[in-house]
């Protein structure tokens, strides 16, 4: 895998540094493969992530959002009935997971479902009122008259 180094970025720009350390812990992550999962936009302002969490209950999830990092932590309790049960093959992965998503400004969790083995989040892009762009009307406290107008009454 190649690396790349930043540095250079750092010393020439103000500001991205968030950007840069972004790229950084990108470059480092290998690709998580289990468990498998699907981000889809449902529209410009919302987007589900569906986690594939077979023999999972809702109490061996938790999902933890935290200045704009959402994690979702998987983790079976112990079944004592497994231990007079031998496996000739075990296909079903029970092993705890740890998926991290970065999320963006004002991204927010809105639900979390678990059915039928698929744990569906959803989450939506609220920006607060006094970040939305508004419009500003221009009054005026002049008579109305231009400069013209002025120097021609003197």
């Amino acid at each position: 895998m190649q690396t790349y180094d930043f540095s250079p970025f750092y010393r020439s720009t103000v500001g991205f540094d968030r950007l840069f350390n972004r790229l950084d812990n990108l470059v480092g992550q290998e690709a998580k493969s289990y468990p498998p999962y699907n981000i889809e936009r449902i529209d410009d302002d919302s987007w589900r992530v569906t986690v594939a969490v077979a023999g999972f209950t809702a109490d061996d999830i938790e999902i933890e959002v935290k200045e704009n990092n959402l994690t979702v932590k998987g983790a079976r309790k112990t079944d004592t009935s497994d231990e007079g049960r031998q496996f000739l093959h075990r296909g079903i992965a029970e092993r705890s997971f740890e998926l991290r998503y970065q999320l963006g400004d004002y991204v927010e969790v809105v639900k979390a479902n678990l059915e039928h083995g698929l744990l569906d989040i959803e989450l939506k892009r609220e920006v607060p009122e006094s970040k939305k762009a508004r419009r500003i009307d221009i009054k005026s406290t002049g008579t109305g008259q231009t400069i013209e107008d002025q120097s021609s009454v003197n």
